[in-house]
């Protein structure tokens, strides 16, 4: 941990006026003063020992506070929301992939490109690229370009869609849901519902990791469809595909916190106490995620890509509202 305590400890001092700030205007919350104030820093030139300990806490602090809400969760309540999230969630990820090819071919992108925008919009952001990018061979500049897309959109989501979620009265609930099924990235979903209210935050968590196991069935299908198609073309058809490479292994901790806390083990004080501390460590996760994120570069990676990630982004949150109000959830 010796090489990640300085950045560690930079993302944790920013966290706390952050929390601070969250407190005290409660309508904007802690995690979207977290990643403001890292944003604003990032312009500022810092040592590059401090990089390690940033991107740590960007990505696996952020898992583990993720793990540390489970005990405030109950079980039941996890399964019943993931259950009722599922319907609205097939429409979306359908509707990510189906606008990402039509679109892509219209703007004359590449395949892979099309695919990487379209897994990283209807899953779970930089997370599914990575897992996806592998298995269609992907290059990296189409996977830079995609990570790049999907994060300006994520970014954008944490500000916009809590303004939109007021503006159109929806309840803790609908807004949960909607967050979880129409936001790309699990921090950007995290930080969205819990700047709306606790409710919304516990809501749309459980929601979008529920989404995010969705990564495993959609990896084998398109796994399935490149080794076919090397067979066709006369390849051998061999792939580096592998599920415990791709699986998101903390959604599995998050379910065991929250059966801990079902059953009653650990005094509530105890839980209540855990809960807060990963709601903290989300908006230090938030702050190391500003801290690393350069929106005059990710601008001029490419307007064909940041269209294709719009009309994905724009497509999938129109989609989930309107299946929401069909089933009468909203």
């Amino acid at each position: 941990m010796g090489k990640y305590a300085r950045g560690m400890i930079l993302a944790l001092l920013i966290a706390i006026p952050a929390y601070w700030l969250g407190k005290t205007f409660p309508i904007i919350g802690g995690p979207v003063f977290g990643i403001l104030l890292g944003m604003i820093l990032a312009g500022i030139k810092r040592p590059d020992i401090f990089e390690p300990g940033i991107k740590y806490s960007g990505k696996k602090v952020l898992q583990y506070s993720i793990i540390l809400l489970g005990f405030e969760m109950n079980l039941y309540n996890v399964i019943s929301v993931g259950a009722s999230s599922f319907s609205v969630m097939i429409f979306t990820l359908l509707t990510a992939f189906v606008v990402a090819l039509v679109v892509g071919r219209l703007l004359r992108l590449d395949l892979k490109m099309t695919t990487l925008v379209g897994a990283g919009t209807a899953i779970c952001g930089g997370s599914a690229i990575a897992a996806v990018a592998p298995v269609i061979e992907a290059e990296d500049k189409d996977i830079a370009f995609s990570i790049s897309t999907i994060f300006l959109f994520n970014v954008l989501a944490v500000f916009i869609f809590p303004f939109l979620g007021h503006w159109m009265g929806l309840s803790d609930s609908g807004f949960g849901m909607w967050a979880g099924t129409a936001i790309n990235d699990t921090s950007s979903v995290v930080a969205a519902g819990y700047s709306y209210s606790n409710a919304a935050g516990d809501y749309a968590t459980i929601v979008k990791l529920t989404r995010a196991l969705m990564i495993v069935p959609i990896c084998v299908i398109i796994a399935g469809i490149v080794i076919w198609s090397k067979k066709k073309a006369g390849g051998a058809g061999d792939s580096n595909f592998k599920v415990s490479r791709i699986f998101p292994w903390f959604i599995l901790w998050f379910v065991v916190a929250s059966i801990i806390n079902t059953t009653g083990i650990l005094a509530p004080s105890v839980s209540h106490f855990l809960g807060q501390a990963g709601k903290f460590f989300i908006i230090m996760a938030m702050v190391a995620i500003g801290l690393n994120t350069n929106l005059i570069h990710l601008l001029k990676n490419g307007v064909k890509p940041i269209a294709l990630g719009f009309v994905c982004w724009f497509a999938v949150a129109s989609v989930s509202l309107l299946v929401q109000h069909s089933i009468g959830l909203i």
